[in-house]
């Protein structure tokens, strides 16, 4: 019998096509979506972001698994579509301008998918103006922005500034993640939420549109 674990150890070895293969026979055999996620590739992938922060494995090995990672989202796609729905929320993601690095903006999102979120991906460096624009345009509830370097938290508070000075800040909340950031810096900027991991940001999201649904 295929074991959720299964999927998680093979991302960690950077094995894509055999976790496509098992997250394939995962779906066949009926495991729920959000279990397969968060028991498999969310799992994976903390075992190897923890692995790469205590330089047990370095850049190559990190980017293998992330391929394998962005592989596993793709063959899941068809099946989260099914789940998102607007009167689940609506969070718009992306890294903040500067900050190429995805991978725990992916995470975020594949996590917040899984539970349903209707969740629009700009993708990396994206500027202040275009989360907002599309904030508005989408009605979202919640902009998400994940940082992995020091140097790229800047512009996280600007983004606040920004969404005060568009006089969206009681109608938009904000979530930030990433490795340098903390839940200090959250309240220094005045963000309303800081998501340790993509499990964490799922359920702050989740609880939050609940209690505000249309």
């Amino acid at each position: 019998m295929l074991e959720l674990d299964e999927i998680s150890k093979s991302l960690q070895a950077g094995k894509a096509q055999e976790t496509m293969d098992l997250l394939s026979q995962a779906v066949a055999k009926n495991y729920p979506i959000e279990d397969i996620i968060k028991q498999g590739l969310i799992a994976g992938m903390s075992v190897v972001k923890q692995r790469y922060r205590k330089n047990e494995i370095f850049v190559p090995e990190l980017l293998i698994a992330a391929r394998a990672l962005n592989m596993g989202i793709k063959l899941l796609k068809p099946y989260l579509d099914e789940l998102e729905t607007p009167q689940n929320g609506i969070v718009i993601i992306g890294t903040v301008k500067g900050d190429i690095q995805d991978i725990e903006k992916n995470l975020i999102a594949l996590m917040m998918r899984g539970v349903g979120i209707k969740v629009i991906d700009l993708g990396s460096a994206v500027t202040a103006e275009r989360f907002i624009q599309i904030a508005e345009e989408e009605n979202a509830h919640i902009i998400t922005c994940t940082a992995s370097l020091i140097t790229t938290m800047p512009h996280i508070k600007a983004l606040v500034q920004a969404i005060v000075n568009a006089r969206l800040r009681d109608k938009i909340k904000i979530m930030i993640s990433g490795d340098p950031v903390t839940q200090r810096y959250c309240e220094v900027i005045g963000a309303d939420m800081y998501a340790p991991d993509a499990v964490s940001a799922a359920k702050m999201a989740q609880e939050y549109c609940a209690r505000h649904r249309a």
